[in-house]
C-alpha cells in the first residue's frame, strides 16, 4: 500500500493559522499589510541609490543589493501565504511548486546572510583603513563578493533542495507552518532523514555561524578603532554607520539561529511558526526602517526624492 502512495501524485498543504474565518481574515490584512510596507520600503532603498550619485559608494551598494534579495525573498514566501490563508478551502501545492519554493527560500536567505558579512567587512576597512578604503574596496571586488553571496547561496539551495526531495513522500501531507521550509518537508517523507538533517546542519553552520564569526570578530576590530578615534563627534558618526548593520544582523541571525542550529529533534511546529512570521514578514519590514531612520545619508536622500517627486506632481496638476 506504502509502494502504491509514493508511485501516486504527491501533493501538500498548510496548517491553517486558525479555524476561525474572522481571525484568518485579519491575519490576511496583516500579512498583506507588511508584504506591501517592506516591498514599498525596500524599493524606496533601491531607488533612492540608484538615484542619487553620492550614495554610489560600496556601503551603498551592499545596502542596495540586500534591499532586492530583500524584497524576492519576501515575494516567495508572501502571495502564497496570502493565499492559502484567505482560501476557505485547503490551498493545495504540488511537489514541483513546493520544492522551487524552498529552493528559492534557501537561495535568497543564504544570500541574505553572506551579504550581511560582506557588508561587516565593508564597514571593518572603512573604519580601520580609512585611507586605503577606495584601493581595497574597488566596485570590481564589490561586485565580485554580491555575486560571490548569490552563487554560494545557489550551490548550498541546490543541493538540499535535490536532496530532500529525492526522498519518498508516502501521500498528502499538511506542512506544519506556512511554507514549504526545510525541517517541516523533511518530516513528512517515509524514509531516514538522519544524513539529510546533518546536511542542514552542515548548511546552517556555512550561512549563520560562520559568516556570524566573521561578523562577531569585524566588529571587535572596529569597536577597538571607535574608541581610539579621540572626537566624541568622530566616535558617534563612525558608531551610526555600523549600528543599524548591527541590529539587521542580530535580527536575521537570531531568528535563523532558533530555527535551524537547534537540534531537529527539539524542533517546535508553534515556535516555527512564531520565529518564521518574523523572519519572512516582519524582518523584511523592519530593515528598511532601521537603516533609513538611522542612516543620516540615506535619510537625506530619501526626503530629497519625496520632494522631487512631489515637486514633479504639483507641477503636472497645475
Amino acid at each position: 500500500m506504502e509502494e502504491g502512495n509514493q508511485t501516486g501524485m504527491v501533493l501538500f498543504h498548510f496548517r491553517p493559522f486558525s479555524r476561525l474565518p474572522e481571525v484568518q481574515m485579519l491575519i490576511f490584512v496583516v500579512f498583506l499589510i507588511m508584504y506591501l510596507v517592506s516591498i514599498g520600503g525596500n524599493m524606496s532603498i533601491v531607488l533612492t541609490i540608484w538615484i542619487n550619485r553620492c550614495l554610489h559608494t560600496p556601503m551603498y551598494f551592499f545596502l542596495a543589493n540586500l534591499a532586492s534579495l530583500e524584497i524576492f525573498y519576501s515575494s516567495t514566501i508572501a502571495p502564497l501565504t496570502l493565499a492559502s490563508v484567505l482560501s476557505t478551502e485547503r490551498t493545495v501545492v504540488s511537489l514541483a511548486g513546493c520544492g522551487a519554493q524552498m529552493f528559492f527560500f534557501i537561495f535568497l536567505g543564504s544570500a541574505d546572510c553572506i551579504l550581511l558579512a560582506i557588508m561587516a567587512y565593508d564597514r571593518f576597512v572603512a573604519i580601520c583603513y580609512p585611507l586605503r578604503y577606495t584601493l581595497i574596496m574597488s566596485w570590481h571586488l564589490c561586485v565580485q563578493l554580491a555575486l560571490g553571496s548569490l552563487f554560494l547561496g545557489f550551490i548550498l539551495a541546490m543541493q538540499l533542495t535535490v536532496l530532500i526531495f529525492r526522498l519518498p513522500f508516502c501521500s498528502s501531507k499538511e506542512i506544519s507552518l506556512f511554507y514549504c521550509d526545510v525541517l517541516p518537508v523533511m518530516r513528512l517523507a517515509c524514509a531516514d532523514t538522519h544524513v539529510h538533517e546533518a546536511t542542514l546542519f552542515v548548511v546552517s553552520v556555512i550561512v549563520l555561524t560562520i559568516p556570524f564569526l566573521l561578523i562577531t570578530l569585524s566588529y571587535v576590530f572596529i569597536v577597538d578603532a571607535i574608541l581610539k578615534i579621540r572626537s566624541a563627534e568622530g566616535r558617534h558618526k563612525a558608531f551610526s554607520t555600523c549600528s543599524s548593520h548591527l541590529t539587521v544582523v542580530l535580527l536575521q541571525y537570531g531568528c535563523g539561529s532558533l530555527i535551524y542550529l537547534c537540534p531537529s529533534s527539539s524542533y517546535s511546529p508553534e515556535r516555527g511558526q512564531v520565529v518564521s512570521v518574523v523572519y519572512t514578514f516582519i524582518t523584511p519590514v523592519l530593515n528598511p526602517l532601521i537603516y533609513s531612520m538611522r542612516n543620516r545619508e540615506l535619510k537625506d536622500a530619501l526626503r530629497r526624492v519625496i520632494m522631487k517627486l512631489l515637486l514633479v506632481q504639483t507641477q503636472e496638476t497645475f
